[in-house]
């Protein structure tokens, strides 16, 4: 089995992958991020402006992943966190997003939140509902038409919530 490191990321790990975080914006699909951003804009937006960020590597040094965490809103918001997750196509399908949202959890009790929110789940993305799901998160709430899906068009996007 392999084991996985999460150490904080820095601006090289971002750099080393940045090719999949453009593959993945662009693709339409999960994220609503410009698919136009840039790297500094993209960077700031992951690895600056959240809490943390983690680069998730396996036994031999290879970037499988990523995921940040931050605040879900300021002042009597502050106690629910927010997570983005984003893992290489090499690595789906392995149990990397299993393995940072359990580590995300970790980090999030030891910075004081109390509950985590994802504010936008893509609803045609099966595959990370069904985890989310099995990992505890519940649909809380459902936007109609919220994500302008790249071959689907107007998809409805999963308000997830757990508490921690």
């Amino acid at each position: 089995m392999t084991t996985l490191s999460f150490t904080p990321m820095t601006q090289d790990d971002f750099a080393t992958f940045w090719p999949h975080f453009q593959s993945i914006v662009v693709a339409q699909e999960t994220y609503a991020i410009d698919p136009d951003i840039t790297f500094e804009e993209a960077y700031t937006l992951w690895c600056k402006q959240p809490k943390a960020s983690f680069a998730v590597t396996d036994n031999q040094g290879e970037l499988l992943g990523t995921y940040y965490l931050k605040a879900n809103a300021a002042g009597p918001g502050q106690h629910v966190c927010n997570c983005g997750y984003m893992v290489s196509p090499a690595a789906r399908g392995k149990g990397v997003a299993r393995a940072m949202c359990e580590h995300s959890q970790q980090i999030a009790r030891h910075y004081g939140f109390e509950a985590m929110q994802f504010n936008s789940v893509v609803a045609t993305n099966q595959v990370a509902v069904a985890l989310w799901q099995r990992l505890g998160f519940a649909i809380v709430g459902t936007i109609p038409n919220a994500y302008r899906h790249a071959s689907l068009g107007l998809v409805d996007s999963y308000v997830m919530y757990k508490a921690l």
